[in-house]
Order: structure tokens, then sequence, then C-alpha cells
């Protein structure tokens, strides 16, 4: 039995109480689904700038009325840090997922970025520190390789930042480590690689690359390609990365705490083959696609050539283990978009 299998069978039989910010988004609505079929009790955050209500509406149905009933939402906003002391009080852990994602985002509104991503993210350590939580897991960023180019991405080796988001990401990671020497907060930061799956908003200008393509195939419209198409990526089904954070938050090694974690496959897939594998599943749905192809554009500023984990550390000190690969994580994710695609036409 795996790590998590063994995690999972110990929440079944005992509940603690988590707080989830940003819960109405992507990652944090995975969460909260998964520790409420665990039987636990989940406080959540959110000041829905990007978080969306039909996110959560998706969570009830699809966990049943009992274990909704151990579910609170609060709109409040990490800004704030009343807000931020207010929804820890009583927590045992905090899954910190509360962030304005996107680097395009923050080269266009750099100090919206920091107010949220910096001071938000400062807040949250401080209600933390004052509540005495058992530990503190946070959405670090693979952005923060910054310019380094060497493959695959080693957690100790970084370069410079390219972007203010990865930045902010960092400075995250600075703040947590004085945290944990100053203070003795427990915190983990989990360094997500391109995390993708079912309920990733595909809408807006700063929408990420597989929610955005899997909207656009299923009109049968041509996707547009930044660069050569060869710019590769580690894509991380959005499963894999609810099970680091569950073992990170949880984990009894001495030596897995107060670390960061590549939180990935440990594979690199090209833009170009992406779009392939894409195409080929959502075709069945959308047979005008057959003979559409992309159109290519610049590369994007701010953006790395080659992204690719070593998840060496995340096995070894805290018993991560992919549940799915690329082609499982697809499948799964363009079933979602059929059934929304479905929903819509009804």
């Amino acid at each position: 039995m795996s790590a998590y299998e063994n995690l999972k069978s110990r929440l079944s039989q005992q509940s603690h109480t988590w707080l989830v910010t940003g819960v109405a988004g992507f990652i944090g609505s995975h969460l909260l689904e998964e520790l409420l079929l665990l039987g636990q009790t989940v406080v959540g955050m959110d000041n829905f700038s990007t978080g969306r209500q039909i996110n959560l509406d998706e969570v009830e149905q699809r966990v049943g009325p009992e274990a909704w009933q151990r579910f609170t939402l609060h709109r409040k906003d990490i800004r704030h840090p009343e807000d931020c002391s207010a929804v820890v009080a009583g927590v045992d852990y905090v899954l910190h997922q509360a962030a304005l994602g996107s680097v395009p985002r923050s080269i266009d509104d750099p100090l919206t970025s920091h107010e949220s991503n910096i001071n938000g993210f400062l807040n949250m350590l401080i209600a933390a520190r004052d509540a005495n939580v058992k530990r503190f897991v946070y959405a670090a960023s693979s952005s923060t390789y910054g310019d380094h180019p060497g493959l695959p991405k080693v957690e100790d080796v970084i370069g410079k930042p390219l972007s203010p988001y990865a930045v902010t990401k960092y400075v995250n990671e600075l703040y947590a480590d004085v945290f944990a020497r100053t203070y003795g907060l427990e915190a983990i930061g989990l360094r997500y690689f391109n995390v993708f799956g079912p309920r990733q908003d595909p809408q807006g200008a700063y929408a990420a690359v597989i929610p955005r393509w899997c909207a656009q195939l299923f009109e049968a419209q041509a996707c547009r390609i930044n660069g050569d198409g060869e710019t590769s990526r580690d894509f991380c089904f959005v499963k894999n990365a609810v099970q680091v954070n569950l073992l990170a938050a949880t984990t009894q090694n001495e030596a897995a705490i107060n670390q960061i974690y590549n939180v990935a496959l440990g594979d690199r897939t090209s833009l170009n083959e992406l779009y392939q594998g894409l195409k080929k599943r959502i075709t069945p749905y959308a047979p005008a696609l057959a003979g559409i192809e992309p159109e290519y554009a610049d590369f994007r500023g701010g953006d790395v050539r080659h992204s690719q984990a070593d998840i060496s550390k995340a096995k070894s000190l805290l018993g991560y283990e992919p549940s799915h690969r690329i082609d499982a994580g697809l499948e799964e994710t363009v079933l979602w978009f059929a059934a929304q695609q479905l929903q819509s036409n009804v």
C-alpha cells in the first residue's frame, strides 16, 4: 500500500479541521473535495476574485449533503489581516492556495500580484503562527527556477526570476523559512509545475493552456501556440497535487518538515505534443477538428523555454507517487470538458 493510501485510511478514522484558502479555485476545490470525502472538517476562504462558485457547487454535488455539512465557507480576503485571523482560529492544518496566478498577469499588473501573493501570504503566516496551527502548507511555483538552465529542476538550485509573479512566489519561500526559524512555525512549500485537470477555468486572458485549448477544440477553433511549439512543460494532473498537499500536511518525518518540494511528474511534454494529444481525444466530440491545425505566434515574455522537475525529494521524504501520468490526466480532463459541453447544449 502506498504512503498516500495509508494516509487516506488513517484520515478516514480520525477527523481534523483544515483551512483551505482559495477554496473556490481550481486546486482549492479539489483539495476540498478530497478532504470531505475523507471525513474531514474544512473551513474555506475565498474572495472570489478568481475563484468560482460553480466549482463549489460541483464539489457539493460530488460529495453529497452529509459531507457538505462539514464545510464552512468564508468570503474573506487574505489581504486583510483580520480576515486571516478569523478563519484560522481552531484550525489544525492550513493549505494555502490563495494567490493571483499567471506570469502575464503579473507583468501587466505587478502591484496587485504583490498585494495578494506577498502581503496576503505574510498575513496568513502571521495568523497561522498566532493560532498555533500544526502545519502550514503553501502553493509555491516552478517559476522560482527562473533563468537557471539545468534540467531536471532540483529544489536547491534556482536562477534569477523572470517575472514579478516568480518574485512573489520566491518571497513566499523566504518568509516561510524565516517563520520556521524564528517562530517555530512548521511550513512546507510545494512548487507546482503546470497543474491541470477538471474545473480549471478556460476563460479570460490569463487562462492556462490546457483548459483554454480544450474549450477551443470542443468548438473546433484553431489554437494559438506561442513560439515554435517545442517549448516543453512538466504537466501535472491535479490529483497528484492534492496527494502532495495532504502528505506534506501530515508527515511525521522530521526531515520532511520546513522544506520545499517539486510537485510534478518528472517528465516533459512539448506544446506540439500536448496539442496533438488533446486534438486526438477531442476530435470524436468535434469531427470538424480533423482538418484544423494550430496557429503559431511569437514567444511570450517571461516564459522559460523548458521545464522539468526532479521529484525524488518528494518521493523519498513524503512518499509521493504520482497516481496519474500525462495521458491519464488528459483523459479525465477531456471527459470533464465533454460533460460541460453536453450540459451547455441541453
